[in-house]
């Protein structure tokens, strides 16, 4: 039976409730199928519209075997390419960050204008159709100050993300922050362990004491039934949406996305050990009010977000192998923000450093007793672990209907 199949039957007969078998968390080639059907085909979120401040600003990420550069062009367009130049295929921007008038190959100084038109190229002949060579472009969407790409050649409608985010992303002007700092940590886990864990905060109390300060662990915050039963999360909703912040739950058809504003413990303001902000400038002007909880928004398989008053975090979890995954952290601030005046780098970053590498440690410690031959899927707590078990009927649903639909093109073909 080839991998396809056995994927496919794996998934049909899964018992729900339960994790998933071996192979989907630890096999080369269950991993290539993974990145076939989803991070080469869907929405993933790159970065931040506040990170290219400027026309030719760039930055570069490497998705899978696809090295993509996100560039600002003259007219303020932010556009997406396949960082390959089109002569022999050299990465043309090798650095993460930069700015340029123009994308230059460093092998042979092909040069390309901002939106990916080749400009120049020496010594090709005088019949020689620049036209035809420009930099290949990736579908490149940009709302809220959230940069998302999709490498497919024919991308899924990016409009329905837009419509229901957008409303509670806008009042941040997160278009307009700056990024404080940044970080990367390599988690030597699958990818699917790295949101399962993020999923549930059922091992909250015993792995997270700087978070669980102001972090509920409850599972109306964590969960995906919407919390609106919940008297103080409906009520904290109530009191956003007067002051002009969408703020009840939300979530896609397919689960895939959803957005939602939670309310931290004990009228905590920010993600500090004190539970006081930790910018002393806020985020927006637009935002009249305090106390406003954290918006929370989830895309898979790319990004989970913290927006408070004072700042936003954003998560960015891209595969590395079947073993290694990256996540990005960004701490996000107003662009006018002082360090040292208006707010302690340290203080700002201690929570969510201090539980990266926490949860980096429970991700290897899960991966490493999976790999033991005597694993088998075992049971979720239905009261805690209901968002691990929605990440894997997205993830088992998007799989299935993505290789059925594969099969059928390929029937039709046949």
């Amino acid at each position: 039976m080839d991998i396809r199949s056995n994927v496919l039957r794996q998934l049909k007969t899964r018992q729900e409730g339960f994790s998933l078998e071996q192979p989907f968390y630890i096999d080369e080639d269950y991993f290539k199928l993974d990145m076939e059907m989803i991070y080469y085909r869907d929405w993933l979120f790159m970065g931040h519209d506040c990170e290219l401040p400027k026309p030719g600003a760039y930055f570069t990420v490497q998705i899978g075997d696809y090295p993509v550069v996100i560039v600002r062009g003259r007219d303020n367009v932010i556009r997406a390419f396949h960082n390959s130049c089109r002569h022999r295929g050299s990465r043309v921007c090798t650095k993460e960050h930069g700015t340029s008038v123009r994308l230059v190959c460093p092998y042979h100084q092909w040069a390309y204008d901002l939106d990916g038109k080749l400009a120049f190229a020496r010594h090709m002949g005088d019949d020689f159709d620049k036209s035809g060579y420009g930099l290949k472009p990736v579908h490149c969407e940009s709302f809220g100050g959230y940069i998302f790409i999709c490498l497919a050649q024919n991308a899924p409608d990016f409009q329905p993300v837009r419509d229901m985010a957008a409303p509670y992303m806008l009042p941040h002007h997160l278009s307009e922050a700056k990024v404080a700092f940044q970080s990367t940590i390599i988690e030597k886990g699958n990818w699917k362990l790295v949101w399962e864990n993020n999923r549930e905060c059922y091992h909250c109390a015993a792995n997270h004491p700087e978070l669980c300060r102001t972090y509920p662990e409850a599972p109306s915050v964590t969960g995906t039934d919407g919390g609106a039963d919940d008297p103080e999360i409906s009520g904290h909703w109530a009191r956003c949406e007067a002051a002009g912040l969408p703020s009840k739950f939300q979530i896609s058809p397919d689960g895939q996305f959803r957005t939602a504003r939670m309310p931290l413990i004990e009228d905590a303001e920010s993600y500090t050990m004190s539970g006081k902000r930790a910018v002393q400038r806020p985020l927006s002007e637009d935002v009249t009010i305090d106390r406003i909880g954290t918006m929370l928004l989830f895309h898979y398989p790319t990004t989970w977000n913290h927006i408070l008053g004072d700042h936003a975090i954003s998560f960015r979890v891209l595969p590395l192998s079947a073993n290694e995954t990256a996540v990005t952290t960004k701490w996000l601030v107003h662009k006018d923000a002082v360090e040292g005046v208006d707010y302690d780098l340290a203080e700002l970053t201690h929570v969510w450093t201090e539980t990266n590498d926490q949860d980096r440690r429970i991700v290897e410690e899960n991966a490493f007793g999976i790999h033991s031959p005597a694993y088998e899927p075992g049971p979720y707590s239905m009261l805690h672990e209901g968002g691990v078990m929605q990440f894997l009927e997205w993830y088992s649903n998007f799989m299935v209907n993505r290789l059925q639909g594969d099969q059928a093109k390929l029937s039709v073909v046949a």
